[in-house]
């Protein structure tokens, strides 16, 4: 299983970061500062609400329906002439439902992280985050991933391989009440109040079937 420091290195993921930069005017090494610190947090967002059958089942349905891994198969059409309106929307609603009301905060440590202007931040998350979803859905083939218990490991796995200071600068980014578990502190982030309401999964399960 590949972990998101191997795919920031390959060959999609140089690709990834070229298209983002050249999409935005952002230097690539900003870019590639930003996604390092980006993807974990989405990645650790989703392996927390896959911890549940309910939330594997909702990340499960949007992989199958619309996010299966083909994304990355055509990367120079995904950035060709400037990424489409619509993957742009697409994006927006993930991060809408990853994110939440704290959507605008996250961008703003980001960028307060990177030097990269909030606004700048907000359209490379709109940009990566169909992508990770896409890498994702790549590895749950590759793997045979199918339950809730092997949902979360995939994604733990993914998380894996980071440089200490990239995960020092994740967790003093989402680690706000300061007792570094960085996963618990996304749940928070993330879920809190949306308990009621079915969960993360199910809502981005909803959102992506649409």
């Amino acid at each position: 299983m590949s972990g998101l420091a191997s795919l920031l290195d390959s060959s999609i993921g140089r690709q990834i970061i070229g298209g983002i930069s050249n999409e935005t005017g952002t230097s690539e090494g900003k870019t590639s500062d930003l996604l390092s610190m980006a993807l974990p947090l989405l990645t650790g967002a989703m392996k927390k609400n896959a911890s549940t059958p309910e939330g594997a089942q909702g990340l499960m349905g949007a992989i199958n329906s619309k996010h299966d891994g083909s994304i990355l198969d055509n990367l120079g059409g995904f950035f060709g002439g400037g990424v489409d309106q619509s993957a742009l929307n697409d994006g927006a609603g993930i991060l809408g439902h990853v994110l939440g009301r704290k959507q605008s905060s996250v961008e703003n440590a980001l960028s307060s992280k990177t030097g990269i202007d909030a606004g700048t931040v907000g359209n490379i998350l709109k940009m990566a985050a169909p992508l990770i979803l896409g890498y994702l859905g790549r590895q749950t083939k590759q793997n045979n991933i199918s339950g809730s218990n092997d949902m979360s490991s995939l994604l733990g796995s993914m998380l894996g391989g980071q440089s200490q200071e990239n995960q020092s600068l994740i967790t003093s980014l989402i680690d706000t009440d300061g007792d570094g578990s960085v996963l618990d502190d996304v749940a928070d982030m993330v879920i809190g109040s949306n308990k009621k309401k079915g969960g993360f999964g199910g809502l981005l399960g909803n959102f992506l079937n649409s």
